[in-house]
């Protein structure tokens, strides 16, 4: 029994990495994850939450603001466009989790195009799957079934042998 124990503590130790890494950018799939803006003149919003992709080792926010104003979007010194025309501004964005995304936003609501300033957060603790998603059990998730699995099945494994030696004695 000592060598089943041996073996699932080597496998916990061996998802440790793997489950760490994925906390920062969940499976592949479609979220929904909160967003807060600070900056401009206070007038201005995103909605919140913002739908978001993950998908090939990237998070896209679709970032759709209280206005339909807003010409571009600068994020890490790229430039990004409204993805459709009607409607409030929205942009989709590349982002990071937990922390502060300097971003630029020209609008022409006022009588010339003006650029501002904002900070956008992406809280990693909101985030959710939108339903749209056809495995949502995430990989930390999906490590913790593994390891009870692997538990029980050491567990029943063990029990069955312990049975056979005490028959035989």
């Amino acid at each position: 029994m000592k060598k089943y124990y041996f073996l699932i503590v080597l496998l916990l130790i061996a998802a440790l990495p793997v489950q760490a890494r994925a906390a920062q950018l969940p499976a592949d799939g479609q979220y929904m994850i909160e967003v807060t803006l600070v900056g401009g003149t206070g007038r201005a919003a995103v909605e919140s939450p913002a739908k978001l992709t993950v998908a090939g080792g990237a998070a896209i926010a679709a970032v759709v603001w209280s206005s339909p104003y807003y010409e571009e979007m600068q994020v890490d010194g790229i430039t990004y466009h409204p993805v459709h025309a009607g409607g409030n501004s929205t942009f989709e964005i590349p982002v990071e989790f937990d922390e502060d995304m300097k971003v630029k936003a020209q609008t022409v609501a006022m009588s010339v195009p003006h650029e501002i300033d904002y900070t956008l957060r992406f809280d990693a603790a909101t985030l959710k799957p939108s339903g749209r998603n056809r495995f949502p059990l995430t990989l930390p998730g999906a490590g913790v079934v593994a390891a009870i699995l692997i538990i029980v099945l050491a567990g029943v494994f063990g029990n069955k042998k312990r049975r056979r030696e005490n028959r035989n004695q």
